[in-house]
């Protein structure tokens, strides 16, 4: 295989891994394509909750076609015993001839050790292949592994002057209804959607992937220092259907632990800095409770918190072409900001029209501490 060649079958492996993103938590989201003689045999991908990996159902798609094949896997292969056998194993089982690896895993169970026992077997072994675009797509895995918490991606929607509500706290809607489709579509590709509790106290929003005919759907995490939630809203009558994880100070009322523990409710006490929840120790919650990829729809305290923690990997933006005047809702609250050099840094990735409304995404900065 030339390079060419590795970088199309590794594109067609990355595109597999993305099917899982949002439903294979803690584990990875990872493609694997299985080619022979200049064909793909086997395809396959991280199934939903983690098992089986990409690598098994890709060789049981390709069968005795495996022998002396290449395969193309999005992160390195397993070599521990965990609820699955090591997926080294199986592709040295399978006589795989060569793997050509994007990213290595940086999990200290792997590390460098599924790539040593495939060369060890007298496999050829080459790595790099896509790397950028792999580590982009498996950036919740790394930095759960690296950091103990989870990807944050921000979604604000908002006017063209940055209001998310007017002054008497109309919202709906800002942005028109493809917009809304694809922020569902933006959810489900998340192991979790998070608000604050102003949100879920004003708006009753269920959180959930609908109108795209998913069965699977994101768990629903509030951050609520006090606990005050509605005990008849949206997700407190569908916590025993999808996952409710309520982050709350250590210091909410116990009667109210209780009513949401009886709901359904996972509690994750969680560290006060100041008169807010510290959202570093809310992310390490998270990450603790094995969510790698997390959606943060607001608001505006909310965001504010998690920009000014330098807690946001990316940003998505939907403007709409209306103006709303300073006397509506600010997207993100006070920053404290009094110099521009303070402010958090972010860089374009891409920006399309959707129905009425204009999307941009922006990532990291490349000077940002991670």
């Amino acid at each position: 295989m030339n390079a060419q060649e590795d970088t199309r079958y590794m594109r067609a492996a990355l595109n597999l891994g993305r099917r899982g993103q949002g439903n294979t938590g803690p584990n990875p989201a990872v493609g694997c394509v299985i080619v022979n003689a200049g064909r793909i045999v086997g395809r396959g991908w991280t199934q939903p909750g983690g098992r089986p990996h990409a690598e098994p159902v890709a060789l049981q798609q390709a069968g005795s076609l495996a022998q002396g094949a290449t395969a193309y896997v999005t992160l390195e292969p397993c070599a521990h015993h965990g609820q699955t056998p090591p997926c080294a194993d199986a592709l040295i089982a399978a006589g795989i001839a060569r793997v050509v690896i994007a990213v290595q895993d940086r999990d200290p169970r792997v590390d460098g050790a599924g790539i040593e026992r495939l060369k060890a077997a007298g496999i050829s072994v080459t790595t790099g292949v896509c790397e950028d675009a792999a580590r982009a797509d498996l950036e919740g895995f790394l930095l759960r592994v690296d950091l103990g918490r989870p990807l944050v991606t921000l979604k604000l929607a908002s006017s063209f002057d940055g209001r998310i509500a007017t002054g008497t706290g109309e919202s709906q809607w800002i942005t028109g209804p493809a917009a809304r489709r694809a922020v569902h579509a933006m959810r489900a590709r998340h192991d979790a959607v998070m608000v604050g509790g102003g949100t879920a106290r004003h708006d009753d929003p269920s959180l959930t992937v609908r109108g795209l005919g998913i069965k699977h759907q994101p768990a629903r995490i509030v951050v609520s220092r006090r606990l005050d939630l509605p005990l008849l809203g949206a997700l407190a009558r569908t916590a025993q259907e999808i996952p409710v994880l309520l982050c709350h100070g250590r210091d909410a009322d116990s009667m109210l632990q209780k009513t949401w523990q009886d709901l359904g409710a996972t509690l994750l006490p969680c560290e006060t800095r100041g008169s807010q929840l510290d959202p570093r120790d809310i992310l390490q919650q998270l990450g603790t409770h094995g969510l790698t990829r997390v959606f943060c729809e607001g608001g505006s305290a909310l965001a504010a918190s998690l920009i000014e923690a330098d807690l946001v990997d990316r940003l998505v933006g939907f403007t709409a072409g209306l103006a709303i005047g300073a006397e509506g809702l600010p997207n993100i609250g006070a920053l404290g900001l009094e110099k521009l050099r303070e402010a958090a840094r972010f860089e374009l990735r891409s920006v399309r029209q959707i129905g009425p409304d204009i999307c941009h995404e922006w990532a990291r900065g490349a000077d940002s501490a991670l």
